[in-house]
């Protein structure tokens, strides 16, 4: 895990790449608990056997079960030391080149794109890519906008 001594040390790392995650199996479990945090239950995630005979041969996570991950990833890839908190300020650009099947191994990169001043602390821009162990499009590309507050 990449750490930062401050806030001012992270806005010098503009431009660089922090380093992957763990690789993480993504699981029907997870998928189905997914499915019914946000009533999403469209058969290619959830009906194994139909799922089987689709488009994709297997269930697929939903695309926003991959972007929501990226929370989690955060504290795994880096951290910034002396901060009040950290919030989620949203998202610039979101993209799914390729789904993930469910069983699949997925790992998160990070890459400090922009940093600026706001009231307070810094807004950053870190660029998420969601890659599939063996596969050669990610699952996701997302650049997330945090608000950090010294």
């Amino acid at each position: 895990m990449r750490e930062f001594a401050s806030l001012q040390d992270f806005e010098n790392a503009v431009g660089e790449h922090f380093g992957y995650s763990e690789w993480m199996t993504l699981t029907q479990e997870r998928v189905n608990l997914f499915a019914d945090a946000t009533d999403d239950h469209q058969w290619i995630h959830v009906d194994v056997e139909k799922a089987a005979e689709g488009p994709f041969g297997a269930p697929i996570a939903h695309g926003f079960l991959t972007l929501s991950l990226i929370s989690g990833f955060v504290g795994k890839i880096y951290r910034v030391n002396g901060l009040k908190m950290g919030i989620n300020y949203g998202l610039n650009k979101v993209r799914f080149p390729q789904p993930v099947k469910v069983g699949s191994k997925i790992r998160a990169g990070a890459e400090l794109v922009e940093v600026t001043d706001v009231p307070g602390g810094k807004q950053a821009v870190v660029r998420w890519t969601i890659e599939i162990d063996g596969e050669p499009k990610p699952a996701c590309v997302a650049e997330m906008v945090a608000r950090l507050i010294a």
